[in-house]
This record gives structure tokens, sequence and C-alpha cells, in this order.
């Protein structure tokens, strides 16, 4: 299967999977132009839809892309999502026949309630759950929800492939590298973003073995994390409370 990363909006991913006979799968299309773009220059054939969550950027493309491709949509049991014609629940499998792929479907709550990841192919489609370097914001959910998520998908093998729904990772590493100034894991894949960006390539996708050992959200047990946790205010200590205040100052952090 082969993985393509088309920019769309601002800053958003629309991830493209494809096999060598030139059938699609479009996940979290915010904007229906980049994949009928990319559909065309490859001869690609569109045959499915996925969907994480329902927020405009992720799904305002959906609906033309449907009527246009006649195709389902996958997504979420959340009302906001108008334009699915297939809802998705936790542990679910998604058995595509074209291009022949198979996902689970994760709840991820947490950055929305309804939010759902798919795991399969050897990617990980985490829409705005876990970016590289860093997480969502809580929009809907509770530090608990999301540090409960975010275990979920740190358990996945670590060969699987992180597909998250923005370019991120430049601005995530500088808060990171606040966490763990000493991470020298942290310290090199800063400096191949760095590189890939200035080639205007994508950051993504990145082994979520790389983000194990540099995402300060998937590193709450780690010792530096810990250590920093101590030195602020009220010294969170268990694992909730250490998630909370990482969170919390990701949201203050301006750099």
């Amino acid at each position: 299967m082969h993985l393509v990363a088309l920019p769309a909006l601002a800053d958003n991913y629309i991830w493209l999977l494809h096999d060598d006979a030139g059938q699609a799968i479009a996940v979290d299309p915010g904007d229906d132009t980049p994949v009928e773009q990319a559909l065309a220059a490859r001869n690609l054939q569109l045959r499915a839809i996925l969907l994480t969550h329902h927020h405009h950027d992720h799904i305002g493309g959906a609906a033309a892309l449907r009527q246009r491709h006649g195709v389902p949509v996958y997504a979420p049991e959340d009302a906001r999502i108008e334009s699915a014609t297939v809802r998705v629940r936790d542990g679910e499998r998604i058995t595509l026949p074209q291009p022949q792929a198979s996902f689970e479907v994760i709840a991820v709550p947490g950055h929305t309630l309804s939010h759902v990841a798919y795991f399969g192919e050897g990617v990980l489609l985490a829409g705005d759950t876990l970016f590289s370097l860093g997480c969502g914001r809580l929009f809907e959910g509770t530090p608990a929800q999301m540090l409960a998520s975010l275990d979920r998908l740190a358990s996945l093998p670590a060969n699987t492939l992180l597909c998250c729904g923005h370019e991120y990772t430049a601005a995530n590493g500088r808060f990171a590298r606040e966490i763990e100034p000493d991470n020298p894991d942290l310290a090199a894949r800063l400096r191949e973003v760095a590189a890939l960006r200035a080639q205007q390539r994508p950051s993504l996708p990145v082994a979520m073995a790389s983000e194990l050992a540099t995402n300060p959200f998937l590193r709450t047990d780690a010792s530096a994390v810990i250590d920093w946790c101590h030195r602020q205010p009220g010294h969170p200590g268990d694992r909730t409370a250490r998630f909370a205040a990482v969170r919390a100052a990701k949201d203050d952090f301006r750099a």
C-alpha cells in the first residue's frame, strides 16, 4: 500500500492510501480539491473515505467526494458528521475489497468525545489525537480520557507509521525540548524535521518507535518528564496529573 500526504488548508494533511492497481482511500479530506488533483495526477480511483472526527478541516470535502465518486464514508457515531454513510465503533474492523485493506477502529476520546483512529496496513491514521512530538488539544474530553487514548495508541507495534492530521512537528518539538532538553533521540528527530521542512517535505509519517522515544505526551512515566512535573506548581504526581500538567503547559507555550 502506498501512502501519500496531501497538504491542505493551512497546515492539514489529507492521507491518501492506494495500491498498485490504482484503487485509493482518502482519510480526513477537509478539502476535496487536493484529493481530486491527486487522483487525476496518479490515475487513481477513489473507493472509500475514512473520517476520524467532526471538525470541518477534516470532513469539509467528504460530501463532495462522496457525491462525485459514489463511495462509502466511514465515520464515528456523531450527528455532526452528516456525510457519513457507515458508522463505526470501537473494536470494529473495516475490510475493503478495493483496495484490499483492513483497519481496526480505535475509540480515542480526548480531542473530541467521538474521535476514532484507524489502525491497519502498517499505519495509524490518528487524526488530531496524536501528533508527532505532540497531541491534540482537549476540546471535549478530559485529561484522563486523552491519556487512556494515548496509552492505547502507544501499545501498537513500534514499526507502525503514524499519520496525523497536521504539520505541527517543528512547533511541537520546540515544546518537547522544554520538557526533555537532554533527550538525544529528540535532538536527532528535531534535526531530521528541520532538514525535511527545509526541503518542503512532510515530517510524516513517522514510526511509533520514534514517538515513544521523543513525544512527551507518550512519556508520562519517563524520569525526565516526572522530574519536570516535580518542578511545577503543585508537583503533579500521578500519571493523569502529570499528563494534565504537560498538556496545560503546551496550551500556554509560545516559542
